[in-house]
């Protein structure tokens, strides 16, 4: 970002080895630990796991519509969280979940939701759920499909 080009996955400091997956980007700033982006997707869309990484990781930083992009002086407070995302299995009821191991995705028609596992404050199934709902605009009382998902994170 400091030099205005896109990272060539084949120069990543640290490549992610893996098959490709869906990955999520998290951005907190490290001053005060709040939220300053994410983005991220539920399968693989890029042949490698590390162009799936570098894609969401400027996304997260430039097309979370709820933030302004983060500017290059931003950087050195930022902390960067990325969930690789084990496939998603379908459940049947909210008692298959939990939401400190378990992210969890909800699907009515085309609108889906999901909620990474292990979100601060989100300490009960009912939560999690909500907010997955709400993320997609599915109302509380809707009949949805449930699948559940672990991640693997890397800070």
């Amino acid at each position: 970002m400091r030099e205005h080009r896109q990272l060539d996955p084949r120069q990543a400091p640290a490549p992610i080895e893996g098959e490709p997956a869906g990955v999520f980007v998290t951005l907190h700033t490290v001053s005060t630990h709040e939220l300053r982006g994410c983005i991220g997707t539920i399968g693989p869309t890029e042949p490698t796991l590390t162009q799936e990484v570098i894609n969401n990781a400027i996304s997260a930083a430039t097309r979370d519509w709820r933030f302004q992009p983060v500017a290059a002086s931003e950087l050195d407070d930022l902390e960067i969280d990325v969930s690789v995302l084990h496939p998603p299995e379908p459940i049947d009821s909210t008692a298959q979940l939990d939401p400190k191991h378990y992210g969890v995705i909800v699907q009515r028609s085309g609108r889906r939701g999901l909620l990474l596992p292990n979100i601060e404050g989100v300490d009960d199934v009912e939560t999690q759920v909500s907010i997955a709902r709400q993320k997609a605009g599915i109302g509380p009382h809707e009949p949805v499909r449930m699948y559940r998902f672990r991640v693997e994170k890397f800070t």
